[in-house]
């Protein structure tokens, strides 16, 4: 395993180095659990505890922590402690082992062109007139479909399926198992189906034809991912109906999530696990969705919206809304309403009282 010396690692992050700054270590830990060539990541005053049950030599401290006190050779100081932990994991993560170049078990059309330096791992398949950019990683068993386009520094873990005319960016990376560029799920009915009728009525239509079967819209459009992207484990993005489905610059999007056909999500996103999109959601910008949200299709989601875990957007949220709830609202009014619902069996006891004194007056106490 690599060595790094103290002060590269703070040269790295732009941070400032103490001690010994040529302490070389391989590898991080939390406090307690560090050994002696390991950099334990203490940067909150609680973890000095941890760093004395450990035998770290270096850690990554707090700016209002005293690394001779906690008995380190050398320190690292990081005003930003997470920030400067996306730094430290950045410069300690060796990658994916793949081989060197083609695997002798990847099937790559003739026509499929590779760039310089790409390292394509066993059983992966690239499609004819596929394009991949320099210095991509392609892992195990992993698809590249038909005409698709894929920048150069992609990181695609194992088992990744991409479908055909896909079009991705630069620094690209894909969690094992994620489907890009799949059918949308349209399907439509020769008469006015029941979904139909309900939506226009609110549901209280009772004639829609019922007795036929769906009819399955194909979908035309393509998937078009921007740079520095990421997508999760088991996510799934759809190609458009007829227009593309678009994720911009920066976008992370966690596992499990499905975005639905002709989507156009903005930049520098951040979509949590299991949140689920329907077909024609337009969002802006810099929108950060918690876990296990849904958004309803045909809505509008502006920048710099934030929305907590299990939110349900059914209807347009207007930008640097912060919401929260089923259906969301705002995020302090969802707090008034939970505390009016826990009131709720107490005035219901209340109003039972007012009934009864008024419906038998005589037999109030």
């Amino acid at each position: 395993m690599a060595a790094y010396t103290i002060k590269d690692i703070a040269a790295a992050l732009g941070a400032e180095a103490l001690g010994a700054a040529d302490l070389l270590v391989s590898g991080v830990a939390e406090p307690a659990a560090a050994g002696p060539d390991d950099l334990a990541l203490a940067m909150r005053s609680e973890f000095a505890d941890g760093l004395a049950m450990g035998r770290a030599r270096a850690a990554v401290i707090g700016a209002d922590m005293d690394w001779q006190a906690l008995g380190l050779q050398a320190a690292i100081i990081a005003p930003r402690p997470r920030y400067a932990m996306a730094g430290v994991t950045a410069a300690m993560d060796p990658g994916p082992a793949l081989p060197e170049g083609i695997h002798g078990s990847a099937v790559i059309d003739p026509s499929a062109v590779i760039g310089p330096h790409a390292q394509i791992g066993p059983f992966v398949t690239i499609g004819p007139g596929a394009r991949i950019g320099a210095n991509a990683r392609i892992a195990s068993h992993s698809s590249i479909g038909v005409g698709t386009v894929i920048g150069a520094d992609a990181l695609i873990h194992e088992g990744v399926r991409i479908c055909h005319h896909v079009r991705i960016g630069d620094r690209f990376i894909a969690q094992p198992g994620a489907v890009l560029g799949g059918d949308g799920f349209s399907f439509v009915t020769p008469e006015k189906s029941q979904v139909e009728a309900a939506r226009e009525s609110l549901g209280t239509a009772q004639n829609a034809s019922t007795d036929q079967s769906w009819t399955r819209i194909h979908s035309l459009g393509s998937l078009i991912i921007g740079d520095d992207v990421e997508v999760g484990s088991n996510a799934a993005i759809d190609r458009g109906t007829i227009a593309n489905t678009e994720i911009g610059n920066g976008t992370k999007i966690d596992n499990l999530v499905h975005i639905g056909h002709n989507c156009r999500i903005g930049r520098d996103c951040l979509i949590c696990g299991q949140t689920g999109f329907a077909g024609s959601v337009q969002m802006g910008d810099r929108v950060v969705l918690g876990g296990k949200c849904g958004v309803s299709d045909n809505i509008t989601i502006g920048s710099d919206v934030v929305a907590a875990g299990s939110s349900k957007l059914f209807t347009n949220v207007p930008s640097g809304r912060m919401i929260m709830g089923h259906p969301a609202v705002k995020m302090d009014l969802h707090v008034e309403m939970y505390k009016a619902l826990r009131r709720l069996p107490r005035l219901a006891r209340a109003v039972a009282e007012l009934q009864k004194a008024v419906s038998k007056p005589d037999k109030t106490p």
